[in-house]
């Protein structure tokens, strides 16, 4: 069974396991991240080579519920950690991004429901 395609979609997927800890809800739903990028890594040893499976490059634009949240490096490390488990994946970058600022109204339908707004 050839290996399956690496998506935005599967990053995002995988990002609801990471959670800000003040926070009872997952990074994605509460519209923490604002990007996700997959392309390929020509910089892995064996890319290109036929039979040797592709791996990929993963940058991560992240915002934070405020510019001095102390919990930055933990749900960071968190997003490297969950990331690290495909093996499709070569390297994970994530960066910290403040505009546009973040607001509540970010937080998907799912992400209210948990939260116990609207």
């Amino acid at each position: 069974m050839p290996p399956t395609l690496l998506t935005e979609e599967t990053v995002r997927d995988a990002l609801r396991d990471c959670y800000d800890p003040e926070v009872p809800c997952n990074i994605v739903d509460l519209g923490l991240v604002y990007n996700v990028a997959v392309e390929l890594d020509p910089e892995v040893p064996g890319a290109g080579i036929p039979g040797v499976p592709q791996r990929h490059r993963v940058h991560v634009d992240l915002t934070l519920t405020s510019p001095g949240c102390p919990a930055h490096t933990q749900i960071v490390a968190q997003i490297e950690n969950r990331l690290a488990a495909f093996e499709a994946i070569s390297r994970t970058e994530v960066a910290l991004v403040w505009q546009p600022p973040w607001t509540p109204h970010r937080i998907s339908p799912e992400g209210r429901k948990r939260l116990g707004i609207d």
